[in-house]
């Protein structure tokens, strides 16, 4: 798994350095960090779930996810402040390197009638996100075991200044983006 860091450093730093002129090698941009959300509407009723979604993003992603508390009281979602409402994971380095390999070449291409993913979702700043229906996808995860399906949200965070850079950088990483 440790391909795709030196795939970073061998081959995709001297494609962007050639492809938009920088000067420096301090300019390339990087993938930063990778962060996974998963937020849970039913906790109230079933508070079992919480605890399901969070040793389903364990297993998935290798780390101990930090559960995520409602900032403000809505009524009319019965939501108060401070409830459980999801959990999330924020992988640097060798695990995020490791878990954009499993995404690219393991499970998206478990997808059913997959064409690839949007290339819209780009924030302006060069992060990307995108969204995926269930965690089934995942080889980690035993189907048998799973008490519900579960979305979850992903977030490429890249240190390019523009979407183009950032574009680029997850396409040579190996993004399958739309054609």
């Amino acid at each position: 798994m440790e391909k795709l860091r030196e795939q970073y450093e061998k081959e995709i730093v001297p494609a962007l350095m050639k492809k938009f002129q920088y000067k420096s090698i301090m300019q390339v941009p990087k993938l930063d960090k990778i962060v996974i959300n998963i937020g849970l509407g039913d906790t109230k009723e079933n508070p079992k779930s919480l605890e399901n979604a969070v040793n389903d993003l364990t297993q998935i992603t290798g780390q101990r996810p930090v559960i995520t508390k409602a900032k403000k009281s809505i009524a009319a979602f019965k939501l108060r402040e401070g409830a459980n409402v999801g959990c999330k994971v924020t992988l640097r380095s060798d695990k995020m390197y490791d878990f954009a390999y499993k995404l690219f070449n393991v499970a998206l291409p478990r997808v059913r009638d997959f064409r690839g993913v949007s290339s819209d979702s780009f924030d302006g700043r060069g992060n990307y996100s995108m969204g995926i229906k269930e965690q089934l996808i995942f080889p980690e995860i035993e189907y048998d075991k799973v008490d519900k399906l579960r979305g979850m949200d992903i977030i490429f965070v890249t240190t390019a200044e523009t979407d183009e850079e950032a574009k680029e950088l997850l396409t040579l990483l190996g993004m399958p983006f739309k054609a």
